[in-house]
């Protein structure tokens, strides 16, 4: 729900290509994405308890920059709403 916030200022065809995009394209990608970079962290250092320290670094950098991305859409939804 919180999510589809980001939807309401555009009109109803963007709100459906919008999310259809999101859900075909953007979760599956995601995941994958995570699952290879895991991967290549276990392959390259040997097992899961020696990439730990290099996944929190990665997971410490995507909070960072989903907290500038949440912020710049509160800002852009802000503006889009007045």
């Amino acid at each position: 729900p919180c999510k589809e916030m980001a939807y309401i200022p555009l009109d109803q065809d963007s709100k459906t290509k919008g999310k259809a995009a999101v859900d075909v394209i953007g979760n599956p990608l995601g995941k994958s994405g995570g699952s290879l970079v895991q991967q290549i962290l276990i392959f390259g250092v040997g097992s899961l308890a020696a990439a730990t320290p290099y996944l929190a670094v990665i997971l410490f950098g995507l909070i960072f920059a989903w907290y500038k991305a949440a912020n710049s859409l509160a800002t852009q939804f802000e503006a889009a709403t007045e």
